[in-house]
């Protein structure tokens, strides 16, 4: 081996050695520069985070809320119900005879009145029979005249001893005969005027009639399954409704005042009132399946605007709380320990108040304690709340106040991108 390549061999390790020595020393300067911009970078964060808040934001400035003014109001307390509108009666009018249909004299949806005719069949097959029913008691009555007059010359006869009393008792069953037969001929007669009045199809109730199923000129039959038309009861009307088992106690007691009970029927949407009512019944079971109780309820509906089988809304006023605070229910919180309000006292800073609540109708709250009318509550603006925060009234009872500018914070990395306009 040459003096050279010696060389060679003996100094490649110590070259491998110095590169490697080399990229530890880059590896670690990199690394330290790497820390020095991330503690650099994340100092205005640690400053932040010790003035309490998040970053950009100063949380020690008021928070900017809404206020509302507690009331005080007689609060109508309602129990809320689904319920299915219920036709006192309905009626499908049938024909009780044969015969064609001649006249129809109602249209469909017509308000009828009771004993209105609707519709005739054909009267002179029946016409007919009353006519020989009539002439067959003419007859019978003739010969009960006749058999009557001979009884009575029978019974003078017998007295001057002049017939045996064998004919007399016979003649007077001849005459009890005649005297039976006149009467089946009357009730005859009467049938066939029955069958005639049958002939003229009357409203049998007053309600709305429906619309027609058979048309003028068929056969029609007595009983026939169809009908002619179903009328409805539409005034007064009844609305079946149910309420949950734990209500059945205050209507029950409600109930046993035997004062109106005043019921209000709204439309699907529960937005529009369709009639006023009062409660009429109490079913005697609660369903087990659904644990509800039914209960009826009677309505004039003088402007038409219940039909039967409609679905409704029901609002009963069980009760009035007289003279309650009240407030919107955006006030009202909730946590674990139960519902509380913030109040904001005149130094403008809240109170965490525990307060217990009563009904709800609509978008107001009746407080039955720990808040009094006149009082100032937060509705909007307590997610930045806390007990004796400081606030700036943005809104008071639904009118804009002043707001001041410096409780406007601004993002902190805002701020310092303005300091750096020339």
């Amino acid at each position: 081996m040459s003096q050279n390549n010696r060389h060679e061999s003996l100094s490649s390790p110590n070259r491998r050695k110095a590169f490697l020595v080399s990229g530890a020393l880059i590896v670690l300067a990199l690394i330290a520069v790497g820390f020095y911009f991330q503690h650099s970078s994340s100092a205005p964060d640690a400053k932040s985070a010790s003035k309490g808040g998040k970053r950009g934001y100063d949380n020690d400035a008021p928070a900017v809320v809404a206020i509302e003014t507690a009331g005080k109001a007689d609060f109508p307390v309602y129990l809320n119900g689904l319920g299915t509108v219920t036709a006192l009666r309905t009626v499908t009018v049938r024909p009780r005879v044969d015969g064609e249909l001649v006249k129809v004299t109602f249209n469909e949806g017509q308000m009828v009145k009771e004993g209105e005719l609707l519709a005739e069949i054909d009267p002179r097959p029946f016409q007919v029979q009353l006519q020989q029913a009539e002439g067959q008691l003419l007859r019978d009555e003739a010969l009960l005249r006749n058999a009557q007059v001979d009884h009575d010359r029978y019974l003078t006869l017998l007295e001057q001893d002049s017939i045996s009393a064998q004919q007399t008792v016979t003649q007077e069953t001849q005459v009890k005969q005649y005297r039976g037969i006149v009467e089946m001929d009357k009730a005859q007669v009467n049938n066939a005027k029955l069958q005639l009045s049958y002939a003229r199809l009357t409203a049998p109730i007053s309600g709305r009639a429906g619309l027609r199923q058979i048309d003028q000129g068929n056969i029609v039959k007595a009983n026939d399954t169809n009908g002619l038309v179903v009328i409805t009861q539409l005034q007064p009307i009844s609305v079946v409704f149910t309420l949950p088992e734990d209500k059945v106690q205050a209507v029950v007691q409600r109930w046993r005042t035997n004062e109106p009970v005043r019921v209000e029927a709204y439309d699907r949407a529960g937005k529009i009132k369709l009639a006023d009512g009062k409660l009429l019944a109490l079913d005697n079971q609660i369903d087990s399946t659904t644990g509800t109780l039914k209960l009826k309820a009677q309505f004039d509906n003088n402007e038409r605007a219940l039909f039967a089988n409609q679905f409704v809304n029901i609002k009963m006023h069980l009760d009035t709380l007289p003279g309650v605070t009240l407030v919107s229910s955006a006030a009202i919180q909730h946590d674990n320990q139960g519902a509380f309000v913030y109040v904001v006292n005149p130094e403008k800073t809240v109170q965490l108040r525990r307060v217990t609540l009563g009904p709800t109708e609509g978008d107001k709250v009746a407080v039955l304690s720990d808040l009094a009318a006149g009082e100032t509550v937060v509705v909007e603006g307590v997610d930045r709340l806390r007990e004796g925060s400081l606030v700036d009234i943005a809104q008071k009872d639904g009118l804009a106040e002043a707001v001041d500018p410096s409780t406007l914070v601004k993002p902190e990395g805002k701020s310092r991108k303005k300091d750096r306009r020339p």
